[in-house]
């Protein structure tokens, strides 16, 4: 298998990304683009010219993990941060592209939690909770060291567990949801809300970040609250599913302390039980290429990580 190379692709509502995945891991060549707000063929005309500046020898499959929720494995996506896509049939139209590859396609944050089981913070252990924290919040899930999918592929979507029943309303429909509290976005609309960047009309959690970093009382108060809501809700997931590994990646995962001291000291509070208490909660170990190395593993390790067709 040395020379063999997977095409991955990780598509979330903040960036398209592209690349070359060998057996090892590593990526080889890489493209990445903001994910625009256009309609169904505009996004699927960007990540074709993505594609078209990636070599294509020596490939053994295609391997994608695209933001949720999704029909699986058919891979019709409809994800909640990409409104341009609503049922848009993404496996399809890479199989009509590439015809003689497999092509797998799944959630983003499940991409995210096979990267990081297989040669990221997990390696090694058989219990890992992979999660993303960007423009939306989800999670994939290994147990026994196989993926496991649930009935509708979406088993380990942690950013639809209820932190606060009172909370802010959801995309998805529902209130305090995590995700309606942590994301990005939802972290910055907060923000301004109390003051910060009031007057300006674009912020974005990265602005946020570097407010916190710089001691802002506003910006640190969100952070803070995005970590208690991810202490609560992986909490709750290490007593459903007795985790040895919590990694986080996406983008809000970059901020480091000021959101990881929050979050473990909310998650020690929470997660009582003895077996809960070895749990480590990291920041995810391949960083922004987890997404591309997980959905590279979709065709290198099918056997522990792709269980349909």
């Amino acid at each position: 298998m040395g020379d063999e190379r997977v095409l991955a692709i990780d598509i979330g509502g903040t960036k398209m990304a592209v690349g070359i995945v060998d057996p090892g891991g590593r990526v080889e060549s890489y493209e990445r683009a903001e994910t625009p707000r256009v309609d169904a063929e505009g996004l699927w005309r960007l990540l074709e010219a993505l594609l078209d500046k990636l070599p294509e020898s020596d490939l053994v499959g295609v391997g994608v993990g695209c933001g949720g929720p999704m029909q699986w494995p058919s891979g019709e996506v409809s994800p909640l941060n990409i409104p341009g896509w609503r049922g848009f049939p993404l496996r399809a139209r890479l199989r009509e592209r590439y015809p003689s590859l497999p092509v797998r396609v799944h959630n983003d944050a499940v991409a995210v939690a096979v990267g990081e089981h297989w040669r990221g913070a997990g390696k090694g252990t058989a219990n890992v909770l992979g999660m993303v924290v960007s423009t939306g919040v989800g999670g994939g899930l290994i147990l026994g060291g196989r993926l496991i999918d649930g009935a509708s592929g979406n088993a380990g979507h942690i950013g639809h567990i209820v932190v606060d029943p009172a909370g802010m309303p959801c995309a998805c429909g529902g209130r305090g949801c995590l995700e309606a509290i942590a994301r990005g976005p939802s972290l910055a609309a907060w923000a301004q809300a109390e003051g910060w960047r009031a007057e300006q009309v674009v912020a974005t959690a990265r602005d946020l970040a570097a407010d916190a970093a710089r001691g802002h009382p506003i910006a640190v108060a969100a952070m803070r609250r995005a970590g208690r809501a991810l202490g609560i809700g992986i909490a709750s997931a290490t007593h459903l599913c007795d985790l040895d590994v919590v990694a986080i990646g996406g983008g809000l995962a970059q901020a480091g302390p000021l959101l990881f001291n929050s979050l473990e000291e909310t998650f020690r509070a929470h997660a009582r039980m003895d077996f809960a208490r070895s749990v480590r909660v990291v920041p995810a170990a391949l960083g922004q290429t987890a997404g591309l190395v997980g959905a590279a593993a979709l065709v290198f390790e099918g056997d522990a990580y792709w269980h349909a067709d």
